[in-house]
Parts: structure tokens; C-alpha cells; sequence
């Protein structure tokens, strides 16, 4: 495993997150959260692209039909690269204006399941949400403070959960066919010290790889009995979301914040908010375009 992760993108923007790779069109999605921005990295050398999308986006995912669906603080929203235009396909909380989507995926069906919190830091004002290809929303739990990593076994049978402030990765069973989860449980939980678990992706071997919010890392870790397999230091120490990318799936990129960083920390960290990637010797799982 490659110990040293690179600069590959020297970004700094308030708050990276939610990347994820297009196999067809080999490229990485990013998005600035604060920065209210979508970003598209080129692995082969051409200039990166930053689309402004004028709100909070916690999530963005490729479209089957083209352009992209966001996961934002107006509800799920179809974006066009071309336009630049948004065009609003549901909003399940539009009674909760305080909320806003934060991280979410696509699932081998082409759901894309996302959860939600409070921008004013209500605990557990929160919901965990799919969107279906007919544009449906289904509401699966509620009581969540800050909706985060989320994943699939290499089997599909297992949907993997972090509800950030529960310092806890919750288990699944998933039903693909139905597209609903049953039997939750617990299997990791983070020590003290170490960050809080933040975005999070599963590789081929069905190991769960962490990111570590003000622990400056991330994580591999066995959900079948929780124990800790390896950890890379990042050179920040707000690391928001690791995804799998390259022509074969082999690089882990890593993104990361700046936001509510004090100006010491950030002299010591002044890549803080940049993309970065690691070579970890395992290959990731194929991320899923929305169907709809």
C-alpha cells in the first residue's frame, strides 16, 4: 500500500466532498459545499472545470440521461452542464428549511439514496431518503444529526451507514429488487481521539474505508468484526469523503476542507481543501448513474 497520499487537485475550498467516479466518461465528480460548486477533475491533464450551481450541494451523482442530479438544500435537483440551469425533481423537506442534503450514491439500481441535517445544528433533525428513477421520494428513517458515508458489499446484500455524531458505521440488509433495508446494526465504532467518521467507500475485498472530519486520515476497516486494518495520514485534518476512480479503480481520492479551520492550523496544512489521491494496493467497486 502506497503510505503518502499526493496533491492532485490544489483546490482549497471551504468544504470538499461527495466525489465520485464516471466510468464512461472517466472523470471525477467533487462538490464545494460552501462554495455551492461542482467540480469535474480530468485524471488525463486537462484544465479541472468548477460549475457554480447557486446553493449548498452535498452531493452530486452522473445522470443515465446526461447531466448530473444534486443533492442539495433545495431537495434533489437535475443540473445541465450546457445551461448551467437546475430544475428541481423533489424536495421531501421543502417544511424544513433549516435542513439541507448532505453526502449520497447511487445504488447498482440507479436510486440515489441520500440523507439530510440541520444547518443550524438541531441534533437529529435529519432523514435518510431515496430518490427512484420515477422521480419518487421514499423517507426510510428519521433521527439523524449529520448524514454521511454510505456503501454496498461487493454482494449487494449489505448497505453500509454513518450518521457522523453517533462515532458508529451502521449495517443493513439490502433488499436490491425493493430497494429496502431491514436488520440495523452496528458494526464498527470509532475510539476517541482519532476525528469523527465522516464520508466513507467500500472496495473490492468488502472493506470499508473512512474518513476522519478533524483526524486528518483515513481508515480501512473489516465490518465483519469491526477491527481497524490500516490508516493514511492526509495533510489536512478535516478529510470529508475517500471514492475509488481511475481505469481501474485502483486510485483512492480523498477530499477535504478548509471551513472553520483556525489560520495557525491552515499555515501548517496550506493544501487544506484540495483534492488528494493514494494508490492502496486494492481496487473500489463501480459507482451507478441515476436511472431516471
Amino acid at each position: 500500500m502506497q503510505r503518502n497520499v499526493e496533491l492532485v487537485v490544489d483546490a482549497r475550498v471551504q468544504l470538499g466532498e461527495g466525489p465520485v467516479w464516471h466510468a464512461r466518461k472517466q472523470l471525477l465528480y467533487w462538490v464545494d459545499i460552501h462554495g455551492a460548486a461542482l467540480h469535474v477533475h480530468d485524471p488525463s491533464g486537462e484544465p479541472d472545470t468548477v460549475y457554480p450551481v447557486g446553493c449548498r450541494i452535498g452531493a452530486a451523482v452522473p445522470r443515465a440521461s446526461g447531466g448530473m442530479v444534486l443533492a442539495t438544500e433545495n431537495g434533489f435537483e437535475a443540473f445541465d452542464f450546457e445551461t448551467g440551469s437546475k430544475t428541481v425533481l423533489a424536495d421531501p423537506e421543502s417544511h424544513l428549511p433549516d435542513n439541507r442534503f448532505n453526502d449520497g450514491k447511487c445504488d447498482v439500481r440507479g436510486r440515489f439514496w441520500a440523507g439530510t441535517m440541520s444547518m443550524v445544528k438541531e441534533k437529529e433533525a435529519g432523514s435518510f431518503y431515496v430518490l427512484e428513477p420515477d422521480g419518487s421520494t421514499r423517507r426510510l428513517f428519521g433521527g439523524v444529526t449529520t448524514s454521511n458515508g454510505l456503501g454496498w458489499s461487493p454482494d449487494g446484500r449489505t448497505m453500509y451507514y454513518i450518521d457522523t455524531p453517533t462515532m458508529q458505521v451502521a449495517a443493513f440488509d439490502f433488499d436490491e429488487e425493493r430497494g429496502n433495508l431491514s436488520n440495523r446494526r452496528i458494526v464498527v465504532t470509532f475510539p476517541d481521539g482519532v476525528g469523527r467518521p465522516d464520508g466513507m467507500t467500500v472496495d473490492a475485498e468488502g472493506m470499508l474505508w473512512i474518513a476522519h472530519w478533524e483526524g486528518a486520515r483515513v481508515s480501512r476497516w473489516n465490518p465483519a468484526d469491526g477491527s481497524l486494518l490500516a490508516t493514511v495520514p492526509v495533510p489536512a485534518d478535516r478529510v470529508t469523503c475517500p471514492a475509488f476512480g481511475g481505469s481501474d479503480l485502483d486510485v483512492l481520492y480523498i477530499t477535504t476542507a478548509r471551513f472553520g479551520v483556525d489560520e495557525e492550523t491552515l499555515a501548517r496544512q496550506p493544501h487544506a481543501g484540495s483534492l488528494f489521491a493514494l494508490r492502496p494496493g486494492v481496487c473500489g467497486l463501480p459507482s451507478h448513474e441515476f436511472a431516471g
